[in-house]
């Protein structure tokens, strides 16, 4: 045999032994290939099927709807009921009623309903009306921390008056938000900057002076009946717990005090005290938390009667517009808005958003067609409005009120008071089950406080939740 002869055999039976090897390497799955000893794989279990479609259950009503067919008062019967209130010493000369069927909207009582008076806070469901069909209920409000140059941060107010001075609590409405939360938030992005010494600005520029009505009365002020507006606040500005405690003369600044505490509470230094400076331009959003949606704020203001968070909701509404955020700008923007939520404005004149102060005129009639308009489910963005009023003899500013009345819970209404002035505006649902809107406005109420009128206008809704006037 040829040495060629040799090397090619040679070759031709290492091919031979490699590619049997081979074959047996793969019949144990110790290289890729199809020979293989393993059992067979098992079949595929099936492709699983989604359910189908199918349409939603309805959610079940807690109440009945109210029944169209329900007898409608007689128009005689309710305005002998406001006649007799006209006449009742107890609300003064000067004194603007009217019922109606919240239905159809048929007027079934009246006395000078198109005269405008001093509403007092019934004002303050303009208020919620404007902010509710312009900024929508699911708004929030920030406050942020922006970085500024060097170790430099800016604490930024959007309009939260009811922060938290700890952390926040995503159940409430005031203290939804805290400072706390947010000094964590700005520990964590300056520690990853190697940064624990700072010096902290405070930007409260949103909303323009002055923070005070020249139309408040200084004695209301030093009551604690209301605070400065402005864009932050801890706790609407209390000094101390209560419903009427004493206020900051500064809201804003002391807000900023009570970050810079949270601040060392997380490892942040504030180098000397805060101070006011403006957001820097192109700076850093490093931490930011929001307050509860506008419809929890306008629920708390109309429930409580609070003046100052009703002032700031009027000048986000005036922010929302384009127009200053001051007193006659959240004013204009607030009628503005209420009249192209389709409520006649004819007459009406606001000196603040809340009614606290002295120059302010509603017409009855207005009220009452806003009334209609917020209970009618055709509007259901200003739902918020109908259930934030309180409940008589259960809730907010009713809730000692009608307590031994046949109207406890079933009325909803929202109380004003001032010096010779008591009204209240709501609905009410009368025996029949028809429900009726109403407004009284009294004015010029004599000496003695508001027992003596409030006492005439109770007994009056009273007359007309139990009287099944067909």
């Amino acid at each position: 045999m040829t040495t060629a002869a040799r090397v090619i055999g040679t070759c031709v039976l290492v091919v031979a032994l490699a590619g049997g090897a081979y074959v047996t390497a793969d019949a144990y799955d110790v290289v890729p290939g199809m020979v293989t000893l393993e059992d067979p794989p098992p079949d595929p279990l099936p492709f699983p099927t989604a359910p189908g479609a199918v349409e939603p259950v309805g959610a079940a009503s807690a109440l009945a709807d109210l029944d169209p067919q329900a007898p409608l008062p007689a128009a005689a019967n309710v305005q002998a009921l406001v006649d007799g209130l006209v006449r009742d010493p107890r609300m003064g000369p000067s004194v603007g009623v009217v019922v109606a069927d919240q239905l159809t909207g048929d007027v079934l009582g009246a006395h000078l309903p198109a005269e405008g008076r001093t509403p007092a806070s019934t004002a303050k469901l303009v208020t919620a009306v404007a902010a509710l069909s312009t900024l929508g209920p699911d708004v929030t409000l920030p406050t942020s921390v922006v970085r500024g140059p060097g170790s430099s941060i800016v604490l930024v107010g959007g309009g939260d008056m009811m922060l938290a001075a700890g952390s926040g609590d995503p159940d409430a409405v005031v203290g939804h938000a805290g400072l706390a939360d947010l000094a964590a938030q700005t520990a964590k992005a300056l520690q990853l900057e190697g940064v624990t010494t700072v010096s902290l600005g405070v930007d409260d520029s949103l909303f323009a002076a002055p923070a005070l009505s020249p139309t408040w009365s200084p004695a209301d002020i030093a009551a604690g009946f209301v605070a400065p507006v402005t864009a932050l606040a801890v706790d609407i500005a209390k000094i101390r717990p209560g419903e009427y405690p004493p206020r900051h003369g500064d809201p804003s600044l002391a807000a900023a005090v009570t970050f810079a505490q949270r601040l060392a509470e997380v490892g942040i230094t504030v180098d000397g005290s805060p101070r006011r400076a403006g957001t820097p331009e192109g700076g850093r959003e490093i931490a930011v938390v929001r307050s509860a949606p506008l419809d929890g704020i306008v629920h708390y203001f109309l429930d409580t009667s609070d003046n100052t968070i009703t002032e700031v909701v009027s000048r986000l509404v005036a922010v929302d517009q384009g127009l200053p955020a001051s007193f006659e700008g959240a004013t204009a923007a607030v009628l503005h808005a209420t009249a192209v939520a389709g409520i006649d404005t004819t007459g009406a004149r606001l000196s603040d958003a809340s009614g606290l102060g002295a120059g302010s005129v509603l017409p009855p009639d207005l009220l009452a067609g806003l009334l209609r308009q917020v209970t009618d489910p055709a509007h259901g963005v200003l739902r918020d409005v109908a259930t934030g009023m309180p409940i008589a003899g259960l809730t907010g500013t009713l809730s000692d009120r009608y307590t031994q009345s046949s109207a406890r819970g079933l009325v909803r209404a929202k109380t004003g008071s001032l010096p010779h002035v008591t009204s209240l505006a709501g609905t009410v649902l009368d025996a029949d089950g028809r429900q009726l809107v109403f407004v009284v406005l009294a004015d010029a109420t004599p000496d003695g406080g508001q027992w003596g009128p409030r006492a005439a206008i109770d007994s009056f809704v009273t007359a007309l939740s139990g009287c099944g006037c067909g």
